[in-house]
């Protein structure tokens, strides 16, 4: 899933992210600058390093919760 894409905003990627993987998404492709702001393309939907970082934490989390649960 690529959440930057499909919102075109920085501020829902975090959240499209855990939908996804709540969803059962296989990854995750998430456009990540240095310095967003001053990405030359898509800059309203680039991340830094620091915010992947959370959403990776995040995938990981929800990923190890949610393990399982389809096999009952």
């Amino acid at each position: 899933v690529d959440p930057s894409h499909a919102t075109g905003k920085r501020n829902l990627i975090r959240a499209m992210a855990r939908a996804a993987v709540a969803c059962g998404a296989d990854g995750l492709m998430i456009e990540t600058h240095c310095q967003p702001h001053l990405s030359i393309s898509d800059a309203e939907q680039a991340i830094s390093p620091d915010d992947l970082a959370l959403i990776a934490a995040d995938a990981r989390l929800l990923f190890e919760s949610l393990k399982g649960l389809d096999e009952t």
